[in-house]
């Protein structure tokens, strides 16, 4: 049995034998799961997505119905566009807090773009929006 805290499992996540899987909301990202969603029973979730050279993201505007997102950038560089707030070029180091229903949409990445995702809940649902 595992033992929790709080409702939440131990976990530890290392980058030499978690691989990166194409199965995402993206066809133009792969993501590597930190484990975070089994050790807090869904209440949070945690990924580094990373592009997949030579793909480009078709820039469809959507949202997603959670009550938290954040996304740090670790590698290259993204481009996100926000309802009421533009263009935003985000690069290693840089850290976005996207409010809950926020309209957005990835306009373009660089080939060696890598982020951290952390979300609450671990599982939502995603709407495809037209442009603000």
């Amino acid at each position: 049995m595992t033992q929790l805290w709080k409702n939440q499992a131990f976990t530890v996540s290392h980058a030499d034998n978690s691989a990166f899987v194409g199965q995402g909301l993206r066809a133009f990202f792969e993501y590597r799961d930190l484990g975070i969603n089994d050790a807090t029973k869904g209440k949070f979730g945690a990924h580094v997505i990373r592009a997949v050279p030579g793909m480009e993201s078709p820039g469809a505007w959507h949202s997603h119905e959670l009550d938290f997102q954040m996304v740090y950038v670790t590698k290259g560089w993204v481009v996100f566009e926000y309802e009421g707030q533009g263009e935003h070029i985000l690069r290693a180091g840089s850290c976005v807090l996207q409010p809950p229903g926020i309209k957005h949409r990835e306009v373009r990445h660089s080939d060696d773009m890598e982020l951290i995702e952390i979300i609450s809940p671990a599982q939502f649902d995603t709407k495809d929006e037209s442009a603000p």
